[in-house]
């Protein structure tokens, strides 16, 4: 007979500034996974909308917003559109290889060419190689990197890295903690569509129903690139349902418009993922 899995303390962290959206604030309740039931801890909590950042599983519980909402792609039903397919077809030569959870530096220059590019003076603008290595490799949950690699030039040395995953496989599915990609390569646009879409494919062939993308937050710029993944599935009271057709064109729609006409992002917006820094989940001895 199997142990039950003891009950979690969960704590609330103090409120901050919203990464999200400008004028709000956030705060988070969290809890701590560790020990042999880390895994069906972090399965159970992800299931109601909790994400991981190193040992710790949160989720927002702000006051007066609940904008934040928990989204997933039914990986078995995933259909490209048009423009996700030539993201496929373009990137298909990339080398994908699963690693262990151990930071490298060549992945840390590339998170920082990253985060250089797409979210300058964001949550994790000032990260240093510990603080990433931290990030990668302190986990109590079964994870990995994948990394995407150009093909060799000899052979022999791998090719470049442009792209990089850390990825928690689940109970029903795989979820993607944190994705970086090179934000400058001229000639593989797509990198983090692909990436996505990767994960889709590898859950299905692992027979696994699906890939959590984290949190979408309408009116928040840096979460609209979610809802283009077909068919979607999201958290409410309620439990998961799935978005219509009908509405997932609306709000592809919107999203396109909203692009469109988008005025810079404000500094130090963030995107999912960025839990903001681990200082904020420990608690006073």
């Amino acid at each position: 007979m199997t142990a039950p899995v003891r009950f979690p303390r969960f704590f609330v962290t103090s409120t901050a500034p919203c990464p999200y959206l400008p004028g709000r604030t956030e705060r988070k309740v969290f809890t701590e996974l560790r020990g042999s039931h880390a895994d069906a801890l972090n399965d159970a909590l992800s299931r109601i909308g909790f994400r991981r950042s190193q040992t710790v599983a949160y989720r927002p519980s702000c006051i007066e917003c609940s904008a934040c909402i928990s989204v997933r792609v039914v990986a078995g039903e995933f259909q490209p559109s048009g423009t996700q397919r030539k993201d496929l077809k373009r990137n298909s030569d990339l080398e994908v290889t699963l690693c262990r959870p151990w930071s490298t530096v060549e992945q840390f220059d590339l998170l920082q060419r990253y985060l250089g590019v797409r979210h300058p003076g964001g949550g994790m603008a000032s990260m240093d190689e510990v603080d990433f290595s931290d990030m990668v490799e302190h986990t109590p949950v079964t994870s990995y990197v994948v990394e995407y690699r150009e093909p060799s030039l000899d052979g022999i040395t791998p090719g470049r890295l442009v792209g990089a995953c850390l990825t928690d496989r689940q109970g029903d599915g795989l979820s993607m903690i944190y994705s970086f990609y090179d934000p400058d390569h001229e000639a593989r646009t797509g990198l983090g569509n692909f990436i996505i879409m990767d994960h889709i494919r590898r859950a299905g062939v692992m027979g696994l129903a699906y890939v959590y993308l984290g949190y979408w937050v309408e009116g928040s710029a840096r979460m609209q690139y979610k809802v283009r993944y077909r068919p979607l599935e999201r958290l409410t009271r309620s439990g998961w349902e799935r978005i219509s057709a009908e509405e997932q064109d609306e709000l592809i729609s919107a999203a396109v418009r909203a692009r469109r006409s988008a005025l810079p992002t404000p500094e130090g917006s963030g995107k999912d993922g960025v839990p903001g820094g681990q200082e904020q989940y420990r608690l006073a001895d």
